[in-house]
């Protein structure tokens, strides 16, 4: 039986960076951190690689958790800091904050690129997209109207 969904990974070759954007500019916090050294027959199977070797750091925010993985071995194509969202693989990392403006512009101070300032959709929602140092898409959504089945989708 299926129970939901409780993280995403994310490779970088940077893991350190990538780790601190999440942590440092949106306050996520560490859960933990392992790596595993070539010859993990285990590994090898599941990330369907040969002789891999990587370091993880599993951060969370509320009850979401993010895996972050930088392979040591072998090494992925290097992220493509300008993949447009409607190419086919995940769109974007969604996280809730209370008020969109104020945080646009303190991540914008701290030199993190937006596609543009905020914009509010329909009343229910007000939205920017950035990106994190990989070049994934982060959305910054602030729910609007409390009524609407994102705002109860949480629990409230």
């Amino acid at each position: 039986m299926i129970k939901g969904m409780h993280h995403a990974g994310l490779s970088t070759r940077d893991a350190e960076a990538l780790t601190s954007f999440y942590c440092d500019l949106l306050g996520f916090t560490k859960v933990f951190e392992m790596e595993w050294e070539t010859g993990n027959e285990a590994c090898d199977i599941i990330t369907g690689l040969r002789d891999s070797a990587a370091k993880l750091c599993m951060i969370k925010s509320g009850d979401v958790y993010l895996e972050i993985f930088e392979y040591r071995n072998p090494l992925g194509t290097p992220a493509n800091h300008d993949r447009a969202v409607n190419d086919v693989g995940i769109a974007h990392i969604c996280i809730d904050v209370e008020d969109n403006v104020t945080e646009y512009e303190r991540l914008s101070a701290a030199g993190v690129t937006f596609h543009g300032p905020p914009q509010e959709v329909a009343g229910v929602v007000r939205v920017a997209y950035a990106r994190d140092p990989d070049g994934n898409v982060v959305e910054l959504q602030e729910i609007l109207d409390r009524s609407h089945p994102l705002y109860l989708a949480h629990g409230h």
